[in-house]
């Protein structure tokens, strides 16, 4: 079946025998009247009834369908124009048609020779088409209505419902089959099918007001306001006159959500009922809520400016008004609307106080203070119960021109009821002290605001600053402390807001107070949560970029522009027709759908057949990835922060927690983006570096080594802490040989790296490749004792291997190199032991006894030993004589002693410098 519609009041053609005797009754001058009944053109065999009880699933929307019916009624009417222009132009306009003379009177053929002579008629002749037969029942039909009628009379429902299928069949563009067939359905008490035959009775009678009302009533039972508001906008095209239906129709628009739709409606009742306020009022309500206060302040204007006299209810929206334009800040307008107000109110009464508080803050904004407490001279101290709203009002208008003293002694007029403000009212005084230097009045109303207030940071860190300026830390530190039922308290959902002692600013400003008492301890432990975790989420965010992932619900949404709620109802999805942008996202939100069921299902299949209980989680599916907020938002932004972070690291070093202070460090080098300052990026990758020596596995600290020793290729202290990280590794990290050939290739010149890579050649037995990277280094620094030292013991390393066949003159060569490290360091205790010991090791044991007595006559004085920053001095302290070096040489001395069989000279020299 297919309805034909052009506009409203819908107008469907049947192309039948009807349509031919009207277009006769056209001719010949007789009337019709098109509004009182609407056609249906079936297309096929389609039954009507079949129509109302399965066209359940088009997918068409009803806008949609009228669109296409209005364009099939289009191409119907024109095929029609041109047939009927056809038949025109074949008969000549001048000639009398010898059809028209037979049967005809002989008044009728005078009549018509005649023509042009005869007086015109008195009577009024009616334009348009006469009602013909278009209005006419099939007798037959009105039969089968009348038996149908006396069946449902009677009680035989299905009786009459087939009389009335058959009726329907004959001429299924009546609306009394369908309007009984209503009936007897809701007799039956199926409501569904009772609506969907009233709603086509009431399309094919669209005129008929009190069915349509009948349709809003039970649309709104069901619940289906959408529906509900559709009929509404028939009924009231069908009775304009009733205001109940437009009344009707702006408060549903107004549970619909529609705001500016039902302001609209509102405003058209307001003009046909202009001494309504009330209904102005919502309408300026309703427009102020949309955000066009432009629109409710000309409408009220309109209003205003038609009376003449102002009276109680007129004043409301004097008042309403004004608050309108204050929110605008144009407060002239104010004052001259209340001005005018005051000229025309009728029988000179004094208008509101409400209007005269609202003058003087106007005039506080425009700084005409004088005239400002002119107006607020009305208020006494006996108006604060009464209007309360208005004294805060003059109180936070003074309070914003910074007109403190003023407003303190309004503020004062409420302290009496200040419990009912739930700490804010003492809040406010508070800050009135604070800016009068009125500091211990100041901390008294800031105690009993933050009693009162859930959510008093701002408070409480404005308190703990005063205290601290009257050096009353501890008290500081309790406003800022949690309290201690909160240690019990499980932790919160991160949906649910969090109190005041979670807060980021809380714990900085306590951290910072531990900070300056010198506890760093404490210090530590405020602040360390809250940084890691702001770097943690700002890490995460800045790694991880959210895929947009719309919601299981925002996808249905978007579904409804393709089917509504309720599908099984002839007449349904009551909405504009989308365009073609929403209808493809809403094509696409099904499809999505669609694959996330099957997914699901799948999973659930999946985890049967395995025989594990499947419950459906979609959270993580339908919620797209949000990140909550960290708790320091501006901790990379402000210079004060990093200051914080850079002190958290060195207490944390300080105190030992090594591995914590090298989690912020790499915390902060990942999240950095050119907001640090230079000098703070190098001090945290020099502190990292050096705190990488300190573990046990120092992989986390190895960039930060490496960036020190390469922003630092010449510097020893920096290869130094570089070669004490490398050296826990032993053999399990080999991405320093890498890094060490490139930092050789591009420094050639640089001797750290050299003597590094001859130290790591040493530890793995391989002393010729040790030998010449030490004398390579020899040649960049030839005056350095260390160097030598190492040449030297390479080369009687080298001389005791088998492979070597000059070994004479390597241990030449090596002697060579320690003697000369001795008269670098001036026959110091520890060259001359490093002589003997050479000695010593290739046999040559009577000069090596020569050296270890020069050792043994020679006093070593202690010397402390090198300690980095971040280093406790109390590590790795050794016993006093530390640096001594007789009682090795001693020992060493009594070996040889013993092994030439002097053994009391042995036992003499441990006696003397070994035994404690």
């Amino acid at each position: 079946m297919q309805f034909n519609v052009a506009e409203d009041p819908i107008e469907i053609e049947l192309e039948s025998e009807q349509d031919v005797e009207t277009n006769e009754a056209c001719e010949e001058g007789e009337t019709t009247d098109d509004d009182e009944e609407c056609t249906l053109l079936f297309q096929g065999e389609m039954d009507p009834i079949t129509f109302v009880e399965e066209d359940n699933t088009s997918e068409l929307q009803p806008y949609q369908r009228l669109e296409q019916m209005q364009n099939d009624y289009e191409i119907l009417a024109a095929k029609k124009r041109r047939i009927l222009d056809r038949e025109i132009c074949e008969i000549p306009s001048k000639r009398v048609r010898q059809e028209e003379f037979l049967g005809a009177s002989f008044e009728e053929i005078m009549e018509t020779f005649n023509f042009g002579m005869k007086k015109k008629s008195r009577k009024s002749k009616q334009r348009g088409r006469r009602k013909g037969s278009k209005n006419k029942v099939n007798p037959e039909v009105a039969q089968k209505l009348g038996d149908a009628t006396l069946h449902y009379a009677h009680g035989h429902f299905e009786e009459a419902i087939c009389v009335l299928k058959e009726v329907i069949r004959l001429s299924p563009n009546l609306s009394a089959p369908y309007h009984q067939l209503g009936l007897i359905y809701k007799a039956m008490d199926d409501r569904k099918k009772a609506l969907n035959f009233y709603m086509i009775a009431a399309h094919l009678s669209p005129r008929d007001a009190s069915l349509w009302k009948l349709l809003v009533t039970w649309s709104i039972e069901l619940g289906d306001k959408k529906q509900a508001n559709y009929c509404l906008g028939k009924a009231i095209t069908a009775d304009p006159e009733d205001i109940d239906l437009q009344f009707q129709r702006a408060s549903l628009f107004v549970e619909l959500g529609e705001h500016q739709k039902a302001a609209d409606s509102y405003e058209q009742i307001s003009r046909l009922y202009p001494d309504n306020i009330e209904v102005l009022r919502i309408a300026t309500q309703l427009y102020q809520k949309c955000g066009q206060n432009e629109r409710a302040v000309r409408i009220l204007e309109d209003h205003l400016r038609n009376h003449n006299h102002i009276d109680g209810p007129v004043l409301s929206l004097v008042d309403l008004l004004a608050s309108i334009l204050m929110d605008s800040y144009e407060y002239a307008k104010v004052l001259d609307h209340i001005e005018h107000t005051q000229k025309v109110n009728s029988a000179g009464k004094e208008i509101p106080l409400s209007l005269v508080i609202k003058a003087g803050i106007c005039h506080v904004h425009l700084t005409q203070l004088e005239k400002a407490e002119a107006f607020f001279s009305a208020l006494q101290p006996e108006h604060s119960t009464a209007y309360p709203q208005l004294i805060m009002d003059v109180a936070d208008s003074l309070m914003t021109v910074n007109q403190y003293g003023s407003a303190l002694k309004y503020y004062m007029m409420l302290e009496r009821e200040g419990n009912k403000y739930n700490g804010y009212l003492h809040l406010k005084i508070a800050r009135c002290c604070v800016s009068l230097k009125k500091r211990a009045q100041a901390v008294e109303y800031y105690y009993k605001a933050i009693q009162k207030l859930n959510d008093g940071v701002d408070a409480r860190l404005t308190l703990s600053s005063l205290l601290l300026e009257e050096d009353r830390d501890d008290e500081a530190i309790a406003v800022l402390s949690p309290p201690v039922e909160s240690e019990s308290t499980p932790a919160l959902d991160s949906t649910v807001s969090r109190p005041w002692w979670h807060s980021g600013r809380i714990k900085l400003k306590l951290s910072q107070i531990y900070k300056a008492k010198g506890c760093c301890e404490a210090f530590v432990n405020v602040i360390f949560p809250v940084i890691r975790e702001t770097l943690f989420l700002e890490s995460v965010r800045r790694k991880v970029k959210p895929r947009k992932r719309l919601s299981r619900s925002i996808l249905s949404e978007r579904v409804k522009v393709l089917d509504d709620n309720q599908t099984d109802g002839v007449f349904h999805r009551f909405r504009p027709v989308a365009s073609s942008a929403d209808l493809s996202k809403a094509s696409r939100a099904k499809k999505l759908l669609l694959r996330k069921d099957a997914i699901k299902e799948a999973k659930r299949s999946a985890a049967l057949a395995a025989g594990i209980d499947w419950e459906s989680d979609d959270s993580d599916e339908e919620s797209p990835v949000l990140f909550p907020e960290p708790p320091l938002p501006d901790l990379l932004k402000d210079e004060g922060h990093h200051h914080v972070i850079l002190d958290l690291c060195k207490s944390l070093s300080s105190l030992q927690r090594y591995w914590e202070a090298l989690e912020i460090i790499n915390l902060c080098l990942k999240v950095e983006c050119n907001t640090f300052p230079v000098g703070m990026k190098e001090e945290l990758r020099t502190l990292g570096a050096r705190i990488a020596y300190n573990l046990a596995d120092p992989a986390n600290g190895w960039d930060c080594v490496r960036y020190l020793v390469s922003q630092h290729p010449y510097s020893f202290a920096a290869w130094s802490c570089y070669y004490k990280a490398l050296s826990k590794f032993g053999n399990r990290f080999s991405k320093h040989n890498k890094f060490l050939h490139n930092m050789r290739t591009k420094h050639k010149d640089s001797v750290p790296p050299i003597l590094i890579s001859g130290h790591l050649f040493t530890m793995i037995s391989q002393h010729q490749a040790a030998a010449r990277e030490y004398l390579e280094a020899y040649k960049l620094m030839p005056d350095d004792p260390l160097v030598n030292l190492c040449a030297g013991t390479a080369l009687i390393n080298l001389a005791l291997g088998h492979r070597l066949q000059n070994k004479h003159q390597a241990v030449l060569q090596g002697l060579s190199f320690l003697h000369n490290n001795a008269r670098l360091c001036k026959d110091n205790q520890e060259s001359l032991f490093n002589i003997g010991r050479a000695y010593h090791h290739v046999g040559l044991v009577t000069l090596a006894a020569i050296y270890y007595e020069k050792v043994l006559a020679i006093h070593q004085n202690d010397f402390p030993i090198p300690k980095l920053p971040d280093e406790s001095q109390d590590k790795d302290t050794k016993g006093r004589g530390y640096c001594d070096l007789r009682r090795e040489a001693a020992y060493n001395l009594h070996l040889i002693y013993k092994t030439s069989g002097a053994s009391d000279l042995a036992r003499q020299i441990l006696k003397r410098y070994v035994v404690v």
